[in-house]
């Protein structure tokens, strides 16, 4: 045997250890269905990279892992919507379509490149009923999971998972659903992210043309106060006694500089 040989299924293993190692390194995202909705969750500690955004009318997207390679994904898809949306017609663009066309390049990506890609990502659509909502998550390798309710990825998505599953309940409210997020998203006897440290979306049914929307500011504050026990409030900076900016490059997970390759 030629020295160096490996097997292609040891290659395999590899190339999916390696990936998984890199998505857990992570933080976690939650995605769930509440009444009106899919809600979005994610702790994230840099204000310009975002985990979560929109897609196209109903359709948002979730990722974790290295930001480079997910936000590829993400304009690879809005190219996707766009190009059907204006060929076809609006309603021709579906979240299954787009979960179809990420796993076709994920798998290839993963069978053919030397290094898979370190990203896990959820791809949800809200329909005109809570029957017609949608939430695909996809793996490295283009395995694609049809969800039920909820879906979590990254960090410690079992633990997370498992937490949902307990508190999980249909037909939730906004508020509800965000406490069940935050609770889950948190390690039992941890403190919950700060407000500052949370990016916070919704696909609402019930707003006009464009579903998503992001919750930032006094929108979050009044949402967070519903709900049972609300996250800390974000630090606030101590002067620098430098004469230094006192605003900081966006910080990757470990506190280093995060340069959009660190995991998210």
């Amino acid at each position: 045997m030629p020295f160096g040989y490996a097997s292609p299924e040891q290659i395999m293993r590899d190339k999916a250890d390696y990936a998984r190692k890199g998505i857990a390194r992570g933080r976690s995202v939650v995605v769930l269905q509440y009444v009106d909705g899919i809600l979005f969750v994610a702790p994230n500690p840099s204000r310009a990279l975002h985990k979560i955004s929109e897609i196209y009318d109903r359709i948002g997207f979730a990722a974790v892992g290295r930001y480079n390679e997910f936000e590829e994904l993400r304009l690879g898809g809005i190219r996707y919507a766009d190009i059907n949306g204006y060929t076809y017609d609006r309603s021709d663009v579906t979240g299954r379509g787009l979960a179809n066309l990420y796993a076709s390049n994920l798998g290839r990506i993963f069978t053919e490149s030397i290094k898979s890609l370190e990203v896990e990502v959820v791809v949800a659509e809200v329909g005109e009923t809570k029957d017609g909502d949608a939430i695909y998550r996809l793996t490295f390798d283009g395995s694609v999971f049809d969800e039920h309710g909820f879906a979590a990825m990254g960090g410690q998505a079992e633990a997370v998972s498992t937490r949902l599953k307990e508190r999980y309940r249909e037909s939730m409210s906004l508020a509800d659903a965000l406490e069940v997020a935050l609770a889950a998203l948190t390690e039992p006897g941890g403190e919950r992210p700060p407000v500052g440290q949370l990016e916070v979306a919704v696909l609402d049914r019930n707003r006009e043309h464009r579903k998503f929307l992001r919750l930032t500011g006094a929108r979050l504050d009044r949402l967070l106060a519903q709900t049972t026990t609300p996250p800390p409030a974000a630090a606030t900076p101590p002067p620098s006694s430098e004469g230094t900016s006192p605003e900081a490059p966006p910080t990757g997970p470990e506190g280093d500089v995060d340069d959009g390759s660190s995991p998210l």
